[in-house]
């Protein structure tokens, strides 16, 4: 009986955590498949947003290029309490955040040699992989 009481106490923050997407608006956040700078999603429980691209210097895909590039996106969490805590995430690398990982998975639109890419443009895919 006892691990019941210590399991419950364990899950009782994650479920919170969960549901804050579902309890945070009247009308459901986006999920992170499409995410804009500056619009707020709902990545498989914690609540983000994608504020400013602070790096892209992945090579163009008309291009050849020694190095794949990276992009750098600074990022918000919005904690249940309504707390802002700023957070950087780089493409396909996982960054600890709750007690999970957090993933920018993709950036769109592809680059290219000739076009520069205005930030409306840019559109992020997010994971999250946490919980207990």
């Amino acid at each position: 009986m006892q691990n019941f009481h210590r399991l419950a106490i364990l899950a009782l923050p994650a479920a919170l955590a969960l549901s804050a997407c579902a309890t945070t608006r009247a009308a459901p956040l986006p999920d992170g498949s499409d995410v804009a700078l500056g619009q707020k999603a709902c990545v498989d429980g914690p609540i983000v947003q994608p504020v400013e691209v602070l790096e892209d210097s992945r090579c163009p895909m008309n291009a050849r290029c020694v190095w794949a590039g990276r992009v750098r996106v600074k990022m918000v969490w919005i904690r249940g309490n309504g707390e802002k805590q700023p957070f950087e995430a780089t493409l396909g690398e996982p960054t600890q955040l709750a007690d999970g990982q957090f993933t920018l998975e993709s950036v769109r639109p592809e680059k290219m040699t000739n076009v520069a890419i205005k930030p409306a443009d840019y559109r992020f895919s997010f994971r999250f992989a946490g919980g207990l």
